[in-house]
């Protein structure tokens, strides 16, 4: 079930322009499910979560906030999305695709928090391109 939601929220992203990329590690020793970079450098990032039991034992998604302008969960059609904050943005995603049901908040990454958040995510992005 996750990798269908990580597949559908990818492409939701490929849809609106970004450039995804999985698993990206963060300076605070948190990974991140999906980063995506818009073409003007906006950086997203979406929680995968593929039921109540993974959304009740992980707390740690606030944690991300800090290195994006934009943070989602990303879940499944039949997730209980009354568990979910409703001030954070939603993506309902299966392996085919899915949709923004509700908008993020933008908060501005400050240029110095940027540049280093952009570099690290093209670092991990070619890393992975070697296999």
């Amino acid at each position: 079930m996750t990798a269908a939601v990580t597949r559908g929220v990818c492409r939701v992203m490929i849809e609106m322009g970004y450039a995804p990329v999985l698993e990206l590690s963060l300076p605070n020793g948190r990974r991140a499910d999906v980063t995506a970079i818009s073409p003007k450098g906006e950086i997203v990032m979406v929680e995968v979560k593929s039921c109540r039991a993974d959304f009740d034992v992980d707390s740690k998604w606030p944690e991300y906030k800090e290195y994006c302008d934009r943070f989602y969960f990303g879940v499944a059609e039949d997730f209980p999305r009354d568990l979910l904050p409703e001030d954070e943005g939603l993506i309902i995603a299966d392996a085919f695709g899915g949709a923004v049901v509700r908008e993020s908040e933008t908060a501005s990454l400050a240029g110095a928090r940027r540049k280093t958040a952009l570099i690290r995510i093209a670092r991990h992005a070619a890393f992975r391109s070697l296999g």
